[in-house]
């Protein structure tokens, strides 16, 4: 899935949060949007699966401009994204089995009886064999990630949305959530946006990053990029939280990531 904003704008009342964002976002690629809280990094997502609509600008999925369609044309580009909220968002009253099978059963009207195959290979797929069973409040934070990142895979989604998905994480369980971040991508080929402020996660899994600041990209490129740019928005926003010399380590640990994905 190609995804393209062209000058995307948006204000909720007299706060602008978007003003004029560019980006296009390649087939295949981990995208990383970087920036401070409060810098429309989640608003861009939302506008992304139609949640919001621009004030002004373009949304293109593979070249159509989702931002004029209609919510029933808007359905079929939908169910195109699978979304990993930055609180796992699991229903607690249900099992992992009850919450990863849920798109299946409430949106593709899959009989209960015939996802259980599906719902394991995911399970699998994020290293949590076996807890299909599990109330999810049971489970630790990394692992509840993972079981919201397993829900959105049995939608064979072409585009995964990350929110914040090391957010409240301990720095051993965020790396394997970034670990698995890189297996989905490699394994399913599927495009993926990852919503962050986490620097070293960032340079780990990112294979492009934008920074957005006061609602508008001032810096993109790939971790190299970052890295070694004079770009005073980049410096300052390392400042605040990473040194360069923890970014450079951290992408170039990305290749060896890839090399110890669960599973492998």
């Amino acid at each position: 899935m190609k995804i393209e904003l062209k000058n995307l704008h948006k204000s909720f009342g007299s706060k602008k949060v978007l003003n004029g964002v560019n980006l296009t976002i390649e087939p295949g690629e981990i995208t990383v949007i970087l920036g401070r809280s409060g810098q429309g990094k989640s608003v861009m997502l939302k506008h992304l699966i139609g949640l919001v609509a621009p004030d002004e600008g373009e949304i293109l999925i593979d070249g159509v401009n989702i931002a004029k369609l209609s919510e029933r044309e808007l359905f079929p580009y939908r169910m195109r994204f699978g979304m990993i909220f930055q609180n796992a968002g699991l229903l607690q009253s249900l099992t992992v089995a009850q919450n990863v099978s849920l798109p299946l059963i409430e949106v593709r009207g899959t009989d209960r009886s015939k996802v259980m195959d599906q719902v394991r290979e995911k399970l699998k797929m994020v290293d949590l064999e076996g807890v299909e069973d599990q109330a999810v409040t049971t489970l630790s934070g990394g692992q509840r990630k993972r079981v919201a990142i397993a829900r959105a895979l049995v939608q064979n989604a072409d585009c995964m949305l990350f929110d914040e998905p090391t957010a409240g994480l301990d720095p051993p369980i965020s790396q394997t959530v970034d670990d698995v971040i890189l297996k989905v991508n490699e394994e399913t080929k599927a495009t993926v946006i990852v919503v962050t402020h986490d620097l070293i996660s960032a340079f780990y899994v990112g294979q492009k990053i934008y920074l957005l600041d006061k609602g508008r990209v001032v810096h993109s490129g790939t971790p190299e990029d970052f890295r070694d740019t004079d770009n005073e928005v980049v410096r300052e926003f390392f400042q605040r939280g990473v040194t360069v010399t923890e970014a450079r380590q951290a992408s170039r640990s990305r290749v060896s990531g890839l090399q110890k994905l669960p599973g492998k």
